[in-house]
């Protein structure tokens, strides 16, 4: 049998490891075992979303609304767009498939981050596209803009703040650089942790609305699976001017998310105040994170998101931190992946954290 070839050295994305996989490994208890890899909120969700699945949980026999008017109704309300400039994906990964396939092919160039979210160069490489990366690991536009004049790219990836290093761009200097972009280069904004980074500072806040007015080829992304807490139910979406938005509906199947995902988001985009909390909690904890890496005499990545980046010396192995970790039930994410000597932590509830402290200061 013959797969495209395209596909031949593709590595395959690898996920936060599940509760289940430690359960069966390691054989420890599930109330035991705490997950800090996969940057899901710790706080749950919002009892209304709750409320809703419950009220609604026999309807799942059902095809969602395809139109999925309730939802890019609320959306438009939220972020001051119009209903036709938003599109609805299985997680805002899904959206990232929509944009490559609707845009990319064996003569294109996509220019990233040499450290960012891994799916941007495996959709790409997908359809044969050339992957460009910074040299940095932290996002430097004015590297970015020295390699977009070099490869004229058909796609940049933004993310901002960035997974999995947790920094930041101001929006005055993303506008800047946008500013000088072709417009014949999509540039795709991800914004899947922006609650949070607007939450520590407005100066990191990019508006849709303002985004899209500006830019005709630039397409924001977010998500509910962090401040929401819907990572289970896999909704995210894509806002950007018009044209761009109908050209993605081509490629888009139908019914791509479910009855109850549908519901889920439409009703948590109403608990602000869920939100709100989540995000307050989240940096009082991460605050003892930075605390325990000065003690411990360690970097770390200052982060504007729900996890924060650990940069370890050449003596101790990120690897050999996470496996420890995580046969004493505490999940995390080893960034080896990604080229660095790294650990990367979703900030939990109170106990985990205190957990996490208490296992990893020995391994140290």
């Amino acid at each position: 049998m013959k797969f495209n070839r395209q596909i031949e050295d593709l590595k395959i994305y690898e996920a936060g490891k599940p509760i289940e996989l430690v359960v069966r490994e390691f054989g420890i208890e599930p109330k035991d075992i705490i997950k800090m890899a996969s940057n899901e909120n710790p706080y749950g969700v919002s009892p209304k979303v709750s409320k809703v699945v419950a009220e609604n949980s026999d309807k799942i026999y059902l095809y969602p609304d395809d139109s999925m008017y309730s939802l890019k109704e609320g959306l438009s309300r939220e972020f001051n767009v119009d209903s036709d400039e938003i599109i609805i994906g299985a997680g805002s990964d899904q959206v990232l498939e929509f944009i490559t396939r609707a845009i990319l092919n064996e003569n294109s160039t996509v220019l990233q981050n040499s450290v960012t979210f891994a799916m941007y160069s495996i959709y790409s490489k997908q359809l044969g596209a050339k992957i460009v990366t910074t040299d940095s690991i932290k996002h430097n536009l004015d590297e970015f803009r020295e390699l977009a004049k070099e490869h004229n790219p058909e796609i940049i990836f933004i993310c901002t703040p960035n997974n999995p290093t947790g920094d930041v761009i101001e929006r005055d200097e993303l506008y800047s650089f946008l500013d000088e972009m072709s417009r014949d280069t999509l540039v795709v904004v991800d914004g899947a942790y922006m609650e949070y980074a607007k939450a520590r500072s407005d100066k990191y806040a990019v508006e849709p609305s303002d985004l899209i007015s500006r830019y005709e080829n630039v397409i924001y992304l977010g998500t509910f699976s962090k401040a929401y807490g819907l990572g289970g139910m896999r909704v995210g979406y894509g806002i950007a001017q018009k044209e761009i938005i109908r050209n993605l509906y081509k490629i888009r199947p139908p019914f791509n998310i479910t009855t109850l995902s549908l519901l889920s988001a439409t009703e948590a985009l109403k608990d602000r105040e869920f939100v709100d909390r989540s995000i307050e909690s989240n940096f009082m904890e991460m605050d003892r994170f930075k605390e325990f890496a000065k003690d411990n005499g360690l970097e770390y990545i200052d982060s504007y998101t729900n996890f924060i980046t650990i940069l370890l010396p050449e003596n101790i192995s990120s690897t050999y931190i996470a496996d420890a970790l995580l046969k004493n039930g505490i999940i995390i994410r080893d960034l080896k992946g990604y080229g660095l000597n790294a650990i990367r932590i979703t900030v939990g509830k109170d106990y985990e954290n205190s957990r996490f402290f208490e296992t990893c200061k020995p391994l140290l």
